[in-house]
């Protein structure tokens, strides 16, 4: 039986090992594809669950810097951030930012 890691506070579902790391696999890829490469900052605004953990997870694994934001996040604190990328369920947030790439968690799952 495969170890459950998280349990989404938002949908009660759980998350298991296996899914994790197919999910980071499939999310890597697809940033890969958004042109996110190693040593980029990914800005991350995503309330606590599954998709936070995919995403931090991804951007990990791809060596990028993840930079993770208290959810949900004000547009000055959005502001206030030099990256290029964000993975966010709120693309307005990145409206008047350095930001130049939005990633939803959708987006990352396929």
């Amino acid at each position: 039986m495969d170890r459950v890691v998280a349990v989404d506070p938002g949908t009660g579902l759980p998350l298991t090992e296996a899914q994790l790391d197919a999910w980071t696999v499939a999310a890597v890829l697809r940033l890969r594809k958004r042109g996110v490469r190693e040593g980029d900052a990914v800005l991350i605004c995503l309330p606590t669950g599954t998709d936070l953990l995919v995403a931090v997870n991804a951007v990990i694994a791809l060596g990028a810097v993840a930079m993770p934001l208290a959810y949900p996040p004000s547009p000055e604190a959005v502001h206030g951030v030099a990256a290029r990328v964000m993975i966010s369920d709120r693309p307005e947030l990145a409206e008047e930012s350095r930001v130049r790439v939005v990633v939803s968690p959708h987006e990352l799952a396929g």
